[in-house]
C-alpha cells in the first residue's frame, strides 16, 4: 500500500462524524470507554466498534487499567492529523459535561 491509499484509509474513518468527534474529545484528553459513551449519548458496544476502528487505523492507542480501556491519540507519524485537530472545534465543554468522574464508573 502506498502513502496515498494509507492517507486516504485515514481520512475514510475521519469521515464518519462519530469518529470525527472521538479525535476531537481524545484531542482534548485521555478518555475512558464510559466517558465517551455518556458524552456521544450511544451504546458502549458501538463506541467499541468506532474505538476498534481508530485503533486498527492507527489513530488510537488503548490503555487498560482494571476493567477499564483508555484511549488516547496516536498521531504522531500523521501530521496532517495534527492539521486536521487544528481546525475542529473545541470538545472541552463536552468533556466537562462527562458524568464519568462523578459516578465514579471507571476510577
Amino acid at each position: 500500500m502506498n502513502e496515498i491509499e494509507r492517507i486516504a484509509d485515514v481520512l475514510k474513518l475521519l469521515g464518519d462524524k462519530n469518529r470525527l468527534t472521538i479525535i476531537a474529545l481524545l484531542n482534548e484528553k485521555e478518555l475512558c470507554v464510559c466517558e465517551i459513551v455518556d458524552i456521544l449519548q450511544t451504546s458502549q458496544p458501538n463506541i467499541s466498534q468506532h474505538m476498534r476502528k481508530l485503533k486498527d487505523g492507527g489513530l488510537v492507542k488503548e490503555t487498560k487499567r482494571g476493567q477499564w480501556v483508555y484511549y488516547s491519540l496516536h498521531i504522531e507519524d500523521k501530521p496532517y492529523i495534527a492539521d486536521i485537530l487544528k481546525r475542529l472545534p473545541s470538545q472541552k465543554d463536552k468533556i466537562r459535561s462527562a458524568v464519568c468522574e462523578e459516578n465514579d464508573c471507571c476510577t
